[in-house]
């Protein structure tokens, strides 16, 4: 059913909601940038629809609601471990579609991989998604020939344009507070784009093949292996775990999920001093095979889903949708 209300009632649902949820959405962090005079846009708790910015894409992702990036798991002493209680609210989360799309990518891995993830599934089950349109595409997306740029996967969708919101619901407690405002009907249909102005084809024929490629050291000389691909992108999971034992009681500590990239030195280190992929490329090429290969051959979709942060944050200029766009070439190199 579809809604029009003003905005003003919309924040008068949004305090009856924070009761039981913690309501996140893309907002603005002044100066908290990669330089001190820069803003950036993040997910961050709101309290007034006013906060949420509809019309840039969010720097970083929707993930870190989900997966924190740094998460304790459990406590412990000589003698007993502690889990930590579940968080008493549960959370709601504004999303575009690309971002929904890569949700179920998170839940193949931590829900439909082999054992679910404790930590992650009941934090998953207590969470409400709200899509966020796109009226256009934003610099760098591609989702479009990701097939992740249209869903209705959502518990509802809202659309704010001036002091009015339009709301396509399909979940009855916001509903039963809808109706408990001024509001009126209307049919409502999410905004989504069906063209992006950068396009990617990812060669049907791709294989391991490619491995042996000469573009991937273009790579070894250009990335950096800053890692800020892996922080950005909603459909990265890789983290490695830290032992905290506190100064007071070397004894007692806790053991936190933090997150990790495949992109920076250290991360495929092993005893006797192995390490796997030292060379940037060999890292890179792990990545994009990993997100537009292997992922399908097990789970029978791509992984990425075309929102173009890795894009936008590089601080070398590396385009991942350029590099898609090379695998033609390169699978006819080593053909």
């Amino acid at each position: 059913m579809g809604y029009k209300i003003v905005n003003e009632s919309l924040n008068l649902i949004f305090d009856n909601l924070s009761k039981d949820y913690n309501i996140y959405a893309p907002k603005v962090f002044e100066g908290d940038g990669t330089f001190s005079d820069v803003d950036v846009i993040r997910y961050g708790e709101v309290s007034k629809v006013e906060e949420i910015v509809f019309d840039k894409k969010s720097d970083y992702s929707f993930k870190e609601v989900l997966t924190p990036i740094t998460q304790t798991l459990f406590y412990f002493t000589e003698d007993e471990v502690t889990v930590p209680s579940a968080p008493k609210k549960g959370a709601i989360v504004f999303l575009r579609s690309c971002d929904l799309h890569a949700l179920k990518r998170m839940d193949q891995i931590y829900l439909n991989n082999g054992p679910e993830d404790f930590y992650y599934k009941r934090l998953r089950e207590n969470t409400k998604f709200i899509l966020m349109g796109c009226t256009e595409t934003f610099e760098n997306c591609f989702c479009v020939n990701m097939g992740s740029n249209k869903t209705d996967e959502y518990d509802a969708y809202i659309k704010v344009d001036g002091d009015f919101a339009t709301i396509d619901c399909k979940w009855s407690q916001l509903e039963d507070l809808i109706k408990a405002e001024q509001y009126k009907e209307e049919e409502v249909t999410p905004d989504f784009v069906s063209e992006n102005t950068v396009k990617v084809n990812i060669p049907d024929n791709i294989s391991t093949k490619v491995f042996n490629s000469k573009m991937w050291d273009e790579y070894t000389e250009r990335c950096i292996g800053c890692g800020r691909c892996n922080f950005v992108c909603p459909t990265c999971t890789c983290f490695t775990m830290q032992d905290i034992f506190y100064r007071d009681n070397g004894k007692v500590g806790e053991r936190r999920r933090i997150w990790a990239s495949c992109q920076i030195n250290g991360y495929t280190d092993m005893a006797g001093g192995i390490s796997f992929r030292k060379p940037q490329g060999d890292r890179m090429r792990f990545k994009v095979m990993h997100k537009v290969y292997d992922y399908k051959k097990r789970f029978g979709y791509h992984m990425c889903v075309g929102c173009g942060r890795c894009d936008d944050v590089c601080p070398e200029y590396i385009s991942f949708s350029n590099c898609i766009n090379k695998l033609e070439d390169a699978i006819k190199e080593v053909e």
